[in-house]
């Protein structure tokens, strides 16, 4: 019987000695910080550290992590001011629960095989027989269809399991979901200098080691520097001024919690809480240039200015957490490592060919993800932003919004003959004189360029007591999985909304003299010229709904002169019928310490909705994978599972409704 996770005894100790490590090593004192030319005005210092332990069901520890982050400003004449924020963390886990999350993870897995049971017996490989529902990853489960194709029965596609063996894996999804008749592969999910299989660099993530995963800031980005400005005001004619602000930084543009709908211009860090932490605490700074003219009062408005940003960084797009690590949003960090380990070494596919049915090793550069192009720097592939922002005579406060960047989230598109070993074929060259359309699954990663407009409004209801907040995006260029198409995905403009409402209630049975605050929004997404077919064997096209809504509930109240506040976040994705709730209480012990308790819950309805075309069924090689008379060359028939489209209908908290934590806060400012 495994034995449970304690809390006691070697944690608190660790807990205790990286506390004072991180305070020894990287505190410093205002005395010590160099003076940059103005004595007169000394620096102004806070230094805050912070523990952050979680408990996840099923897993046991999920979170380690040691946070100490120093703020100083300083005024260096003529105006400007320097205002920097360090932060360095450095997360237990992996070390501490490395049977799940390090060195020790993962292990050898079997794979779906739904026709097993069905099939004759026949030659086997390893002495692992075929008719069975599960058979081990690299067990020769091809064998049925080469022989039927003519070619030899052993490893008829050249996978090599010397080369991709039986260890240290996972089955894709198996955090979310069983497999259920649909396609799944193995996915390594050990740090990359264990095990780098599958490793790839998607964007400052995905090829990290364990001591890199465990230490995100320090970094060849320097993500230490979790900013660094400096900023100042000039005074111009007619009383109007113009500030600017140049450096690494990050700029909000968003009126909203939780989820992002003009706030796009700083990537983000999901691997650090998922969705769950501040995005204060999780966007990921930038070096950014920008200036904004202030031009004050006019017959028709209280303010108003002009903001022109220019993000000059190199390209960076979120970061989804890498396969192996405790937060991997959407589980797709699992599902590219485990398509670039099938494009690098083969590997077994579930339930793939004998019309989906049947288990088939795939050999190399055959399946999976072969490049990542990330936009090297240019100036083509930076990104440029303005904002006009005002405050009318009925203090009624908007903003109008331009931006052009590159997606933050990356777009698969499917190879197209390209040189590529055909796997029926033993070559690249044509069946029975039809060109192939596509290359099985197999992909290159982009991150496309996307133009925004939007806008914001702010204003009061004093009949109700209520404050009022919307956002409104519509972007062109972003792209989306669609395997109504060939190369299995389609660009579509979007529209994106938010609606919130603030109101401080007095609740009695809460509290007789603070209010408590009620906070509730409701986010919209509609995609333009949404695809979906009803296909002979499930619908086909996009899995992206055409229209989403997720709504958000926060009730926070204030207790003992507000030294506690307990609050409960409630967020549910209608859609995707999958809710989170987040209970939490705050309290303030004194001024400089504060400890937070919290759980986080998710629950889904079932996920049988989540199923979507798989592209098993796309025929791109006739007539071997031909699913019926008729069927156009590139065409799917829409034979679906959850893998790999599922995670786009389950959404952030459908994909992660078995990752509930409990945790704990410590907080303490020097």
């Amino acid at each position: 019987m495994k034995k449970k996770q304690q809390w006691t005894g070697p944690v608190f100790r660790l807990s205790i000695l990286s506390a004072s490590l991180a305070v020894i090593s990287l505190g410093v004192s205002a005395d010590e910080l160099p003076d940059l030319g103005g004595s007169e005005h000394p620096w102004d210092v806070d230094v805050n550290y912070e523990n952050h332990t979680a408990q996840r069901e099923h897993v046991g520890l999920a979170k380690f992590r040691n946070t100490l982050q120093v703020e100083a400003d300083k005024k260096v004449g003529d105006g400007w001011t320097v205002h920097s924020i360090l932060r360095g963390s450095w997360d237990g886990v992996y070390r501490m629960n490395s049977s799940q999350y390090g060195k020790d993870a993962g292990g050898p897995i079997t794979i779906q095989n739904t026709a097993g049971p069905n099939l004759p017996p026949a030659p086997t490989n390893a002495g692992t027989p075929l008719n069975l529902s599960q058979v081990p990853w690299g067990g020769g489960v091809n064998n049925p269809i080469a022989t039927a194709l003519g070619l030899p029965a052993s490893n008829a596609f050249g996978f090599n399991l010397a080369n991709n063996p039986n260890t240290g894996m996972r089955v894709l999804g198996d955090r979310w979901h069983q497999t259920e008749g649909g396609v799944a592969f193995g996915v390594p999910v050990r740090p990359c200098d264990v095990d780098s299989r599958g490793c790839r660099n998607f964007g400052s993530y995905g090829n990290l080691s364990e001591s890199q995963l465990e230490a995100p800031e320090f970094n060849s980005r320097l993500d230490f520097l979790r900013e660094v400005y400096a900023k100042k005001t000039y005074t111009v004619a007619d009383g109007k001024e113009m500030f600017v602000k140049i450096g690494r930084q990050q700029v909000v543009w968003g009126r909203t919690d939780l989820f992002r709908v003009l706030d796009v211009i700083n990537p983000v860090d999901y691997s650090r809480n998922n969705i769950y932490d501040e995005l204060a605490d999780i966007r990921i700074p930038m070096w950014i240039a920008q200036a904004e003219y202030r031009m004050g009062a006019s017959d028709a408005m209280q303010d108003r200015n002009v903001q022109l940003i220019w993000n000059f960084d190199k390209f960076r797009p979120n970061n989804l957490g890498q396969c192996g690590s405790p937060n991997v949003i959407l589980d797709a960090g699992c599902f590219f490592r485990g398509m670039a380990n099938l494009w690098d070494n083969g590997g077994t596919v579930a339930n793939f060919a004998g019309n989906g049915t049947v288990a088939t090793d795939f050999g190399p550069h055959q399946i999976g993800i072969r490049n990542v192009n990330l936009p090297d720097w240019s100036l083509k592939n930076t990104q440029l932003g303005v904002k006009y922002e005002g405050v009318t005579k009925d203090a009624l406060s908007f903003s109008l919004n331009l931006l052009t960047y590159r997606s933050q989230l990356p777009s698969l598109h499917a190879i197209n003959g390209n040189g590529t070993v055909n796997p029926f074929t033993g070559g690249n060259g044509n069946i029975a004189g039809v060109a192939p359309v596509s290359n099985l699954i197999a992909f290159d990663m982009y991150f496309p360029r996307v133009n925004l407009v939007g806008g914001s409004m702010d204003f009061q209801l004093p009949s109700v007591g209520a404050a009022v907040r919307m956002e409104g995006a519509y972007t062109s260029g972003e792209e989306f999985a669609n395997t109504a198409r060939s190369q299995l995905y389609s660009k579509n403009n979007v529209f994106r909304s938010v609606i919130g409402i603030d109101r401080p209630t007095f609740i009695p049975f809460i509290s007789h003299t603070s209010a408590t605050l009620i906070s509730a929004q409701l986010f919209w997404q509609h995609i333009f010229s949404h695809e979906l077919y009803k296909r002979p064997l499930g619908e086909a096209g996009m899995p992206d709904w055409e229209d989403s809504f997720i709504g958000t509930l926060l009730m926070k109240a204030f207790l003992k002169n507000g030294t506690v506040s307990p609050q409960v976040i409630f967020a549910h994705d209608f859609q995707a019928r999958a809710t989170a709730v987040s209970p939490q209480v705050e309290w303030n012990v004194s001024n400089d310490l504060k400890l937070t308790f919290g759980a986080n819950y998710k629950f889904a309805n079932g996920n049988s909705h989540y199923k979507f075309d798989d592209c098993r069924s796309c025929n791109p090689y006739d007539p071997f994978t031909s699913y019926g008379a008729g069927q156009a060359v590139g065409q799917s028939y829409g034979l679906g599972g959850l893998e790999p489209l599922g995670r786009f209908r389950a959404g952030p908290i459908g994909a992660a409704f078995k990752e509930n934590d409990i945790y704990v806060r410590v907080n303490y400012k020097f």
